[in-house]
């Protein structure tokens, strides 16, 4: 017991390495075998050690363990060893079970889709040799290699200091020179820059600006803060001399989230990085911020559902081609991770995997091209050296003229075409939603703000099917006599079926919609989701504003209504304090809504203090949050 106790202990504190000592010991006795098998198999997964965690996952499935994800990381742990029937099996069992988390239910509704059709993704071939580079990599990790001025620059775990999340050496940058040939180095790698270098941390994935100057990397990780949230991306520039200046923390930093991968693009003008920052599709997203001639960096933007998906997607690189490659376990792949190229023609952004032998059921990641077909990239596949290794690419299909290199990537055939359409159901909010008829549909296209089709719901309270197109966004607004007018957005952004799963040169697909209206009454009351203020505070916080921005749009489609936006607090100060806070609260409210373009005389601001609680005996944060809440009542229309 003493030892289950001290794995608990260590992973909690995010230590996995230590965490698997204690569980593998505690296992040995007769404490409750599907806890400690689902720690032991969490423990490697959080390590990122997906097979190894496999057969842990099935002890404690066997066992009886009601975790409600662990038939969900079992099946990505079973991929990673090549498994798909099994893993199929596994996360059709999840999805059955009616998961209630939206993100890990989307990515296994998705996977389910893509083992289905493994076979497919695992007959793609692709003209590619590939190479263990042996007199680089060692038992530990080398991966995110760049090649620079006759040198191979890269990532390795070869500090001094344990990393205690996986009992690896930290990570360090560290250089190597190539060869007379691309494939072959020596084994006498060399810290990159003692000034970068720092002992207690983890540095790694390197990019340089186009003029070889300026390097941009991510750094963190010490081990004290547990889920990797101390990751930031720090910048350090070469002087006259050639050495590098101490680095400085970038501002797109976030402080609250995992930033990595950094890649410049050809030109050097924009920064592509991977981040978990809020307001993503989900896992880690890939982000772009635009560099000015002076050097500062505009707000990130992610770069949306055709690349991003709700799993991970992480390591960008663009090639001098301006194709954007990275990994991804949300794409249609093989493995873990697998690597993928994005190009865009006409608007539309297509994703390509690059099949095999660059991807395995292994992570296949971190690749960088030259212009000649040739290039590098890490994979833990089966055969290497340890942990990740890092592999030379040769594309034997490159032929060189005197005019013309071939691009690194092989012609693809003519495009499959799919044709979407848009179709959907009105009901009205009773206790059993009621199918409504003559309620009026349209449909406006986002980008230019015009209604793109227009109709009218029949008897079953039927809409559709109207024509969509790839990569837009769309707004939908329901409108019928006695109802709140409804807009609700939707988007064909990540909504693209991938060409693999397509077998006919020309596929129809309908999305569906279900749109409540709520019916008008006076005085009724509608709580607005997440409309929640910091304690002692009145000011709108950003997710706020999402959920205020909804009330803005309901105001606009419904010019007619008048409302109460009432604010309440919760108990933790005087009821005249609370008075006067809720007060605030409310006419900030108010203020942030009228200044989006609604009629002040529209909306009368009133606090509520704490006199209407939702949760009457709150302990945690969490309950005190619920109280802290903001409502709109009906008082006209």
């Amino acid at each position: 017991m003493q030892a289950y106790k001290k794995g608990v202990h260590y992973y909690d504190a995010g230590e996995y390495n230590l965490a698997l000592t204690q569980f593998e010991k505690a296992n040995k006795g007769d404490l409750d075998p599907k806890r400690v098998n689902y720690y032991l198999g969490e423990s490697y997964r959080l390590s990122n050690r997906f097979a190894e965690s496999a057969p842990f996952y099935q002890k404690a499935i066997d066992a009886g363990t009601i975790e409600p994800d662990v038939r969900f990381h079992y099946a990505y742990a079973l991929k990673a060893q090549g498994r798909y029937p099994e893993a199929l099996q596994q996360l059709q069992q999840y999805v059955d079970g009616k998961p209630s988390g939206k993100i890990f239910a989307d990515k296994a509704r998705r996977e389910i889709e893509t083992l289905k059709a493994i076979d497919i993704i695992a007959s793609k071939k692709t003209p590619y040799e590939i190479k263990n580079m042996g007199g680089l990599n060692t038992a530990g990790a080398e991966f995110s290699p760049m090649a620079r001025n006759g040198e191979l620059i890269f990532t390795a775990s070869r500090k001094d200091q344990i990393y205690k999340n996986n009992g690896q050496p930290m990570l360090g940058l560290y250089k190597i020179k190539l060869g007379q040939n691309p494939d072959e180095t020596g084994n006498n790698a060399q810290v990159f820059s003692n000034t970068v270098f720092q002992s207690d941390v983890n540095e790694g994935t390197p990019t340089f600006s186009k003029d070889g100057k300026v390097m941009v990397f991510a750094r963190g990780n010490n081990g004290k803060k547990k889920g990797g949230l101390d990751v930031d991306l720090f910048v350090s520039r070469q002087d006259a001399n050639g050495a590098w200046g101490a680095p400085i923390r970038l501002p797109i930093s976030d402080s609250t989230a995992w930033d990595g991968s950094p890649a410049f693009s050809a030109d050097g003008r924009t920064l592509y990085f991977a981040s978990n920052r809020a307001g993503g599709a989900g896992g880690i997203d890939i982000y772009r911020t635009n560099i000015d001639a002076s050097g500062r960096f505009s707000r990130p933007v992610n770069m949306g559902r055709d690349i991003n998906t709700p799993g991970d997607e992480m390591f960008p690189y663009v090639a001098s081609d301006g194709k954007l490659y990275f990994a991804s376990d949300g794409h249609p792949g093989l493995g873990k991770l697998d690597i993928f190229v994005a190009t865009r023609s006409q608007g539309v952004i297509r994703v390509e995997n690059l099949g095999q032998p660059i991807n395995s059921p292994a992570d296949d990641f971190g690749l960088m091209f030259f212009d000649d077909g040739q290039g590098y990239f890490a994979s833990n596949r089966t055969g290497g050296k340890g942990d990740d290794d890092i592999y030379f690419i040769n594309d034997t299909s490159v032929q060189e003229d005197s005019t013309t290199i071939a691009k690194n990537t092989p012609p693809a055939g003519a495009p499959k075409i799919v044709h979407y359409f848009l179709a959907g159901t009105v009901s009205a909010k009773e206790e059993a939603p009621v199918l409504l008829d003559s309620v009026r549909v349209r449909i406006f296209d986002e980008s230019t703000g015009e209604a793109i089709a227009e109709g009218t719901t029949g008897k079953p309270g039927t809409f559709g099917k109207y024509p969509l197109q790839e990569g837009k966004d769309y707004s939908i607004l329901a409108e019928r006599r006695g109802y709140l007018a409804k807009r609700e957005p939707f988007t064909m952004q990540g909504r693209r079926i991938p060409e693999i799963f397509l077998k006919k040169a020309e596929t129809d697909t309908t999305f569906t919609v279900d749109l409540l209206l709520d019916r008008l009454e006076l005085n009724k009351t509608f709580v607005l989701d997440n409309i929640y203020y910091d304690l002692n505070k009145y000011n709108i916080r950003p997710d706020a504003a999402i959920e205020l921005d909804k009330l803005v749009t309901i105001m606009k489609d419904n010019p007619t209504l008048k409302i109460e936006l009432g604010s309440h607090t919760d108990v933790r100060s005087s009821d005249a304090y609370n008075m006067k806070l809720s007060e605030n609260r409310a006419k900030s409210a108010v203020d942030y809504i009228v200044s989006k373009g609604v009629e002040a005389e529209r909306i009368t601001a009133k606090g509520y203090g704490e006199t209407e609680l939702i949760v009457k005996n709150a302990k945690t944060e969490e309950e005190h949050q619920r109280n802290r809440r903001t409502e709109f009542k009906i008082l006209e229309y």
